[in-house]
């Protein structure tokens, strides 16, 4: 049975709401429940506020909305509202693995996700997690992944939207992300090399390559290398990303720091880095999850690894379609990455570039909400470069 592309981008609720002041956690607040979309679940973020002034204060209200969920059989919200409580959770606290596995139970559950969905993919000595959703009659063929903070189960529902538009869809954590980061393998940039692990997995070609957050950046140094990329989406766009992470330094006053780390002792830096932390949440959590997704101890080795994520040192080796969305309001990624990037793809087929307004209420990273918007847009430029295939006849 055809679904309409209105039909499915209907599916994700249209709306950014002012659910806490701090702009990070708002973000995290919006983020999970677009993915849920249940109207009880709003109602229940709209209360959240007075609650949570910290970390510990987010977690404690987030694992409580968890169980209450899940008490009532509400599995989408249990699960996100799990997710949401784990975001922020080292992985040595005995509620990160409980919170992870009533995430991905839940997901897959709530999502109608089977066994036979859900894949294994063999990289070097680890697996990366995927699933794969195939139409009745595919009419073309997208590759997901995420970022510097996913797990793709997150992104069942926007997977299965992309099934039912007609694509044979598959997404992946792929190293440092989600499962794959759970099973210790941090993150490479040569980010070709997982997409040639799942494509070889799966037998495919001819392919749609899209890369979420800084998966934007990733998507650019991928189909870089892998000729079986055709088309490729950054979904926002991320061109650097140790400028992107040096914008949280200077809103701290440490600006400095980052500009001038290799000249400072390891020490210095490494306490420099530690007493800004006291004073900014998301700084702390961003440090300390870099460290984590990149496998490294320090904040100059951290530094370090941030800069190989970059898309000037390989986009003039980008031959595809491209198609690059960004935010007009993006707290984390400068709108003027999207320029940058547009000027470094001289041997591109073709580029295509949106950003979103606040007007659209998706003028935020990754276009949080409004995600059906960015879906059509993607849809609809599939159409025009190739990407998926004009409907079969006979079908209603």
């Amino acid at each position: 049975m055809m679904v309409s592309d209105q039909e499915i981008i209907e599916r994700f609720p249209v709306g950014y709401h002012l659910l806490h002041p701090n702009v990070s956690l708002n973000f995290q607040l919006n983020r999970f429940y677009g993915w849920a979309n249940e109207e009880r679940m709003l109602e229940e973020l709209r209360t959240v506020a007075p609650r949570v002034s910290d970390y510990a204060d987010w977690t404690r209200v987030m694992l409580e909305f968890s169980d209450k969920a899940l008490s009532a059989g509400r599995q989408l919200p249990a699960a996100y509202y799990a997710r949401a409580a784990q975001f922020f959770l080292r992985p040595d606290d005995p509620r990160f693995a409980p919170a992870q596995r009533r995430f991905l139970d839940n997901a897959e559950a709530g999502n109608g996700v089977t066994a036979t969905d859900r894949h294994s993919v063999p990289y070097g000595t680890t697996r990366l997690t995927a699933y794969r959703f195939t139409p009745a009659r595919p009419r073309g063929t997208i590759v997901v992944f995420g970022g510097y903070d996913s797990y793709i189960a997150e992104w069942l529902p926007a997977a299965l939207a992309l099934r039912d538009s007609g694509l044979d869809t598959v997404i992946f954590d792929g190293p440092g992300q989600g499962t794959v980061l759970d099973a210790g393998t941090a993150m490479t940039p040569d980010w070709h090399l997982p997409v040639a692990a799942v494509l070889d997995h799966f037998g495919l070609s001819d392919v749609t390559l899209a890369g979420f957050s800084l998966g934007g950046c990733l998507v650019m140094r991928a189909a870089a290398h892998e000729p079986r990329v055709a088309r490729v989406i950054a979904w926002d766009i991320l061109t650097d990303l140790f400028e992107a992470c040096r914008g949280l330094f200077e809103s701290v006053g440490l600006g400095s720091l980052t500009a001038d780390f290799d000249s400072l002792p390891a020490p210095v830096l490494d306490a420099a880095v530690k007493e800004g932390c006291r004073s900014d949440l998301l700084l702390d959590w961003f440090l300390e999850q870099g460290r984590r997704v990149m496998g490294v101890d320090t904040a100059g080795s951290l530094f370090r690894a941030w800069n190989e994520y970059r898309t000037d040192d390989v986009s003039h080796l980008v031959t595809q379609d491209v198609l690059l969305l960004a935010g007009a309001a993006d707290h984390y990624v400068p709108l003027h990455m999207l320029g940058d990037q547009v000027l470094t793809l001289p041997a591109a087929r073709s580029v295509g570039a949106r950003v979103f307004t606040e007007t659209e209420q998706a003028q935020n990273h990754c276009q949080i909400g409004n995600q059906g918007l960015a879906l059509k847009v993607i849809l609809d430029w599939l159409d025009q470069v190739g990407g998926r295939s004009a409907e079969p006849s006979g079908l209603y």
